[in-house]
């Protein structure tokens, strides 16, 4: 579990997150992941409390039903499902991006897939089938193989880059350590964000855990090695960094966001050491490769769960009694990722979409707090309560941070699924889920008027503190109090269980 959550999910986010948040925060990217690593951390604890108290395949999509109901829960699980199924399809581009440095043709100029770079993308969503196939143990072994050479590679190359290509002028010379001010560096945090967001896939898998209670110490240790890996890799790329191979103006911060490619593949292409290169690409392709079969396996678990919620047909929920997993739900995430995949091709706009719609699955982290606090009921203590509250007002700023058009997208993609779903299976408990509703068509409100969406009417700090103002001072009680009459505060593991 701790490979799991630490060298299975770093992808991505370490290698391409560099450039956007050094566009909006210049040097300062480094603090930004360190402020992305305590929010996570908040949230983190309360999956670490969750999934024990409810150590089911698929638990984050489960949890609020316990607590608040069918209504509430479909809309977690829409937004768990948002994430889980555009994820593998992004991972997956992602390693075309890396083989593109042998085949150019995969890619257009402006960085999206050519009709064979998204055949060659479909092709391994469709690969990263048989690697969840075979059951745990199988995805056990090769997740502590293919985990374990990323968290080596990955090391090797930020220090290599940072050791032999680095200036530390870099971090002062151009308009000081902040060019863009303190709001430059929040600014930064939900590009850091969705890297964090691996760490929920370890909940994920908590009914094939052999101690449940493992998820304690797992979660804990991915938090903090993620947090050094990924600071790591921006301390490397600010010391690394060559204005005219990126292709923007020596000192134009703002500029690093609209760099096509891999960074690290691009600052590390001719400079002499040839084994840097070499580790860059290797990096660019197993990297994303271990992110998406691992979220196509976590999003299965995820499916099952809807499944079991009974949001969707019943085979969702089966158990493939060969190898233990839920082979329907396996099918249906990586046929719908397929089809996602080919479309980037012929609709290349859709993969900017993806990624505005994977803000979706930052709303279902706000119900996980939530939940925490109400499972613990009386037991819960004033350290809980503080953590709960942190958590909740950090899942609220990552999806205010994300900011316009991205989270009315992720929001109405959420909100069409969860009507048409709640339609078919007549849910109908509607007041113990109006706070959610409500405070999603906040966070979507703040996002326009505020300086991250279309008006700029409310400054980032102003926004930023109303959020946190409304979010725990309203929300949170509000929350609190449409829980259900009786929450069931241990776990209730349907037969037939994974694993």
């Amino acid at each position: 579990m701790m490979i799991l959550g630490t060298g299975g999910v770093i992808g991505t986010g370490a290698l391409f997150g560099s450039t956007g948040m050094a566009a909006d925060a210049g040097p300062a990217l480094v603090v930004s992941w360190l402020v992305a690593g305590f929010i996570y951390a908040c949230i983190g604890v309360n999956y670490i409390d969750l999934g024990i108290r409810y150590p089911e395949a698929g638990g984050p999509a489960r949890y609020s039903l316990y607590t608040h109901g069918r209504l509430t829960n479909l809309i977690t699980s829409v937004a768990s499902l948002v994430w889980y199924v555009f994820i593998p399809p992004i991972e997956a581009v992602a390693v075309v991006e890396g083989l593109s440095h042998f085949d150019p043709g995969l890619l257009h100029s402006d960085g999206t897939p050519s009709t064979a770079g998204a055949l060659v993308a479909f092709g391994l969503i469709l690969l990263f089938v048989p690697l969840n196939y075979f059951g745990i143990q199988a995805f056990h072994h090769l997740t502590n193989l293919i985990g374990g050479l990323k968290i080596v590679i990955y090391l090797a190359l930020a220090i290599g880059v940072a050791v032999t290509l680095g200036h530390a002028a870099n971090f002062t010379a151009y308009h000081g350590f902040m060019p863009l001010g303190a709001a430059g560096i929040l600014a930064a945090v939900p590009i850091a964000m969705f890297a964090f967001g691996g760490i929920r896939v370890i909940p994920d898998f908590a009914e094939e855990a052999n101690n449940p209670r493992d998820l304690r110490i797992s979660i804990i240790i991915s938090l903090i090695g993620q947090t050094l890996i990924y600071t790591l890799f921006g301390v490397a790329f600010v010391l690394g960094l060559d204005w005219s191979r990126l292709g923007v103006g020596t000192g134009a911060w703002g500029s690093l966001g609209s760099v096509a490619g891999n960074p690290f593949v691009l600052i590390s292409t001719s400079r002499g050491v040839e084994i840097l290169l070499i580790l860059a690409i290797v990096v660019a392709i197993i990297g994303p490769f271990g992110d998406g079969y691992v979220y196509q396996g976590a999003g299965a678990r995820v499916l099952m769960a809807t499944g079991r919620s009974g949001f969707g047909p019943a085979r969702l929920k089966e158990v493939s009694e060969r190898h233990g997993i839920p082979l329907w739900s396996l099918l249906a995430l990586s046929a719908v990722g397929a089809v996602i995949t080919l479309l980037t091709a012929p609709v290349p706009t859709i993969y900017t979409l993806i990624n505005d719609a994977v803000v979706a699955g930052y709303l279902g982290f706000a119900s996980v707090p939530v939940s925490m606090l109400v499972a613990k009921g009386r037991d819960r203590s004033v350290t809980a309560t503080v953590i709960g509250a942190l958590g909740f007002a950090g899942a609220s700023l990552i999806v205010y941070w994300s900011g316009w058009p991205s989270v009315p997208y992720g929001l109405l993609v959420v909100a069409v699924v969860a009507v048409v779903i709640a339609v078919f299976s007549k849910v109908t408990d509607a007041s113990r889920a109006l706070w959610y509703i409500v405070y999603a068509a906040f966070l979507a409100l703040m996002a326009y008027i505020g300086s991250v969406g279309a008006r700029d009417v409310v400054s980032f700090g102003i926004g930023t503190g109303i959020v946190i103002v409304v979010s725990v001072g309203v929300f949170l009680p509000w929350a609190f109090r449409s829980r259900l009459a009786t929450p069931v505060t241990e776990a209730q593991v349907p037969a037939g269980s994974a694993g």
